[in-house]
């Protein structure tokens, strides 16, 4: 019997039960990894010598789980799926994954990854391009590409995942399951390799919402190594988890769910909002209240130029210490300076050296104002906007991009203009750092479409609960790829 394509509660039962042992749980998913990295290439590194333990009341206790690559693990490869650090083993183990540990959890790989999470392709890490499990020719979208790939896959129940713009819940939705970022700072970033430091997230991918709470649960925790975590013992993710959600009130934004607004749109895209619209009524046939609201056009259309401009400057600032001596491999040259050239040169991919350019561009002294500053500055008017939002509703409900995954022929991180704001939507869960979860909500030409709740910052329990309530009365949770409904 398999069980890693079950939930963490019945995982768990099956243990205390007797009816599995936490080293045929490893078993068989060591064995599952290796078959899907054949056919998906999303791990890195597949940690064969893995072991099971004993179990205890912990649900976590004893299951196996997987660690996207820009996590620090203490004696393990942890690339970032980057040539700069195909070679780096840290000596330190990231608070969010020992933070697991103490729950019992067993990893049993590291996921591949957009190249140090730059990226929403799943095509730039330096093991190759990581494939949809529904459909090979499809991505799985980025950074988190192998964690989603590999949960949606059946290999473990749950993996971690970050979201510098939306990448947990865009992988998520490409692939059928459950993508979660807390609230900023409720679970610690020490060990994740940094991208843009005020926009990162770490968060999970799971196939449940009840299991993305198990999860997260036992991830967050005020940590003194991160100034930027909080203390959140008041707060128990699954505990509150109870679907009552009647008198909640959902609002979402016409400029991006308005079929109208798409005079070009495919096929796809009116399938994908004609479903979305019919998730609206279901909110409502549970007792909520859902309205329509309208956003300047103007403000939503800058959102993923002021996403390029800060993320890429504070990327160029955070990885500057890559420079062939500290961490990676030394390249070669007869000066130091030569040999950080190269390293860097040789090391990066295009998208990289791209965003590592726009960030200095934008970080010089006579185009700092003009560009960084006026960024952080439409940042503010955004999440005041959403802020403004929360005081009378609950949550924003949108529908995730433009339909489901995209096909790896062509792709490109240039997107179609017309729906860009519609794909890119979610990384104003990241500016204003608020809790925000992607759950599949349907199937297109037998491919997983997904919706996305976004609350308050702290208000976890209600965005939870209400995606929680939502994923009750549709029939996809637990879902593996291939069993299309």
């Amino acid at each position: 019997m398999e069980y890693m394509n079950k939930g963490l509660v019945e995982i768990h039962e099956a243990l205390k039960n007797g009816e599995v042992t936490s080293e045929e749980l490893i078993k068989e998913s060591l064995q599952k990894s290796h078959e899907v990295n054949e056919k998906c290439n999303a791990f890195v590194t597949i940690l064969d010598d893995a072991k099971g333990i004993n179990v205890t009341d912990d649900i976590l206790s004893g299951i196996p789980y997987g660690i996207k690559d820009n996590y620090s693990t203490k004696g393990i490869l942890s690339t970032g799926s980057s040539n700069t650090l195909k070679d780096y083993v840290p000596f330190f183990t990231a608070t969010a994954i020992e933070n697991l540990e103490k729950h019992g959890a067993v990893a049993t790989n590291k996921t591949v990854m957009d190249e140090f999470g730059m990226g929403g392709t799943g095509t730039t890490g330096h093991t190759g391009i990581v494939k949809n499990p529904w459909d090979k020719a499809r991505m799985c979208a980025g950074s988190s590409a192998g964690s989603a790939a590999a949960v949606a896959a059946g290999v473990y129940p749950y993996a971690t995942g970050s979201d510098t713009g939306d990448s947990i819940r865009k992988p998520a939705a490409y692939c059928g399951i459950v993508g979660y970022k807390p609230t900023y700072g409720m679970i610690s970033r020490y060990g994740l390799f940094p991208f843009a430091s005020s926009l990162d997230h770490c968060g999970a991918l799971t196939r449940s919402v009840e299991d993305a709470a198990i999860v997260t649960d036992a991830m967050k925790g005020i940590d003194k190594n991160d100034m930027t975590s909080w203390d959140s013992n008041n707060i128990n993710l699954y505990e509150s988890l109870n679907g009552n959600v009647k008198g909640k009130k959902l609002c979402y934004i016409k400029e991006i769910c308005d079929i109208n607004n798409y005079p070009d749109a495919n096929d796809e895209l009116k399938m994908h909002l004609k479903n979305f619209t019919e998730k609206l009524e279901l909110c409502k046939k549970l007792g909520m209240e859902v309205e329509e609201v309208s956003v300047d056009k103007a403000l939503l259309n800058a959102m993923p130029s002021v996403y390029v401009v800060i993320s890429c400057a504070e990327a160029t600032s955070n990885m500057s210490n890559l420079t062939g001596f500290i961490f990676g491999p030394r390249a070669e040259g007869d000066k130091w300076d030569l040999e950080m050239k190269n390293y860097r040169t040789k090391g990066f991919s295009p998208l990289i050296k791209r965003r590592f350019v726009i960030g200095s561009y934008v970080l010089q002294a006579q185009n700092k104002d003009r560009y960084f500053h006026n960024a952080q500055r439409v940042r503010r008017l955004l999440v005041d906007k959403w802020n403004e939002l929360f005081e009378k509703y609950d949550a924003v409900i949108l529908p995730v991009g433009s339909g489901p995954a995209k096909k790896l022929e062509g792709s490109s991180n240039i997107l179609d203009k017309s729906t860009q704001v519609l794909e890119e939507h979610l990384q104003v869960g990241n500016f204003g750092g608020f809790p925000s979860i992607t759950i599949p909500d349907g199937f297109i030409d037998g491919l997983p479409v997904a919706l996305n709740i976004t609350g308050k910052c702290y208000d976890d329990e209600n965005v939870l609960n209400i995606a929680y309530a939502l994923e009750k009365e549709m029939d996809y949770k637990d879902m593996v790829a291939g069993e299309a409904k």
